[in-house]
């Protein structure tokens, strides 16, 4: 069964758009706590964060996330990707052991604009990042997962 989350990590925060629909669906105690790699950004989303009236509610960090992930507590029960494509197996490494049953990862571009079916011999590292997450999540017995076909791909996997 699904739940309303109480603590979102979102890895990848770009503008804050979809920081800013996910804190707005969050209890008032829910916290949602983003990273972002590009520091030229956090102005931007800043700005938003606090436009929306939602800032109280978000965490934002900028740097890696492969260094981030470790320091965030394991309260998380929803996770959203759209960050770097080639990371997605590590960020997903780094925290499937930490994720509670019932907890939600979503990843965005899994389809990739139709790269990950393409005969292409030598394949650019996002993709090559993209096809190794999906296989990983499709083969781990921890997870049940569905991947939507709408748009650019989400891979739905909830912890069993």
């Amino acid at each position: 069964m699904l739940h309303q989350p109480k603590c979102i990590l979102e890895i990848g925060t770009f503008t804050g758009y979809s920081a800013i629909a996910m804190a707005s669906a969050l209890a008032e105690d829910g916290k949602l706590i983003t990273i972002e790699i590009d520091e030229e950004k956090e102005a931007l989303f800043t700005d938003y964060f606090q436009k929306s009236g939602l800032d109280h509610k978000i965490e934002s960090h900028i740097g890696h996330a492969k260094d981030i992930i470790p320091s965030i507590p394991d309260e998380i029960d929803m996770v959203f990707m759209d960050a770097d494509k080639e990371n997605y197996p590590h960020y997903y490494e780094l925290l499937i052991n930490r994720l509670k049953p019932g907890a939600l990862i979503i990843s965005d571009n899994v389809l990739w604009s139709g790269k990950v079916i393409e005969p292409v011999k030598d394949k650019d590292r996002d993709t090559k990042g993209i096809l190794k997450f999906n296989k990983m999540v499709q083969e781990d017995e921890r997870v049940d997962n569905v991947l939507v076909s709408i748009r650019d791909g989400v891979m739905l996997a909830r912890v069993r």
